[in-house]
């Protein structure tokens, strides 16, 4: 089983750059009777905000489902697929092995 702890933001964006960009290309800027300026942020950028918010309270792990397989150890119902295991195994060697720059 292959983890990837990276977390991918939404549109292809780094989550930085996804804010800037989004405050750049809809900003609402208002003038103020008294002179000051009054700055909103675009529906884009509240939502990425929010969405970024949602995932940082995301747990990483399923403590529930953790729970579960250390049940099913202690009890001896939990069985390992070696093949499956070996297969992932050699399909994240491959990954690792492709995503290399080639040697000349």
């Amino acid at each position: 089983m292959k983890i990837d702890n990276s977390v991918k933001a939404t549109g292809g964006l780094p989550s930085g750059e996804g804010r800037a960009r989004a405050a750049k290309e809809s900003p609402k800027t208002e003038s103020a009777s008294g002179g000051g300026e009054r700055v909103e942020l675009s529906s884009l950028s509240a939502r990425l905000q929010q969405m970024e918010s949602t995932i940082a309270n995301t747990p990483v792990v399923d403590s529930a489902k953790v729970d579960e397989i250390k049940q099913a150890m202690s009890e001896g119902r939990f069985k390992v697929d070696t093949e499956k295991v070996a297969d992932g195994l050699i399909d994240s060697v491959r990954q690792m092995l492709s995503a290399q720059p080639a040697k000349a």
